[in-house]
């Protein structure tokens, strides 16, 4: 074997098992996901479905928190799709490092529909790491296999466990509110993303007693005009 095959092998191992690592760690997450569904009033097909489907954390997240309030469908999408144009960015950003394969050739259209399904916050980490277009493709699938499997299979052991625990009991139905606090203090270290706050949270509180569940953090988004670089 020649060094060269032997520096080729060395880092695709090292980009599989980084992209392993994440998917496992990040897939552990859909357990909360699972469970805090339950929670909002799913049952477990509904979760799993949502995972498998949807396969996005934060808009999941998000659908979830507005139905876990008794807002309506509509609302939920909305939320959820707000979020999910994000991925519409990756996609652009992809599309030249894995709408081909290893010969140049474009990829055919069911396997580039395949791999939209995948374009998500961490395959687009784990790809645009690498430099190299073999090892970018590497670490995009194996992440985005990974991860799917791990995050089907984590959203399908806590919707289970969901339906046999009290799950409002033990607080779960706090889970979806906390999720998005967590979010909130990296982006609060900027005068931008304080402006953004405090308008996006004026808006939603005086808009809430007036418009149905929901409606409101749609019409908050304007909070994130502030966030936008000129």
């Amino acid at each position: 074997m020649s060094a060269d095959s032997s520096f080729n092998e060395t880092e695709r191992k090292r980009v599989v098992t980084a992209s392993l690592t994440l998917g496992g760690a990040v897939g552990i997450t859909a357990l909360s996901f699972g469970l805090a569904a339950v929670s909002a009033g799913a049952n477990v097909w509904q979760a799993c479905a949502l995972s498998f489907f949807t396969f996005t954390g934060a808009s999941q997240f998000s659908a979830m928190s507005v139905v876990g309030a008794g807002g309506s469908l509509g609302a939920a999408f909305g939320g959820a799709a707000l979020l999910a144009v994000r991925n519409f960015v990756y996609g652009l950003v992809l599309a030249g490092r894995i709408s081909n394969d290893a010969s140049g050739n474009r990829l055919p259209l069911f396997r580039r529909l395949v791999a939209a399904q995948f374009v998500i916050d961490e395959t687009t980490a784990m790809t645009t790491a690498e430099s190299e277009p073999r090892l970018s493709r590497t670490a995009f699938w194996v992440t985005a296999l990974s991860l799917f499997v791990t995050w089907n299979l984590g959203t399908l052991i806590g919707a289970l466990a969901g339906s046999l625990l009290d799950t409002r009991a033990l607080g779960f139905d706090a889970a979806f509110p906390a999720a998005f606090a967590a979010m909130l203090p990296a982006h609060l270290r900027t005068r931008r993303g304080r402006l953004a706050a405090l308008t996006g949270a004026v808006v939603c509180v005086a808009l809430t007693p007036f418009v149905p569940v929901g409606v409101a953090i749609l019409v908050a988004v304007v909070g994130v005009l502030f966030g936008v670089r000129p």
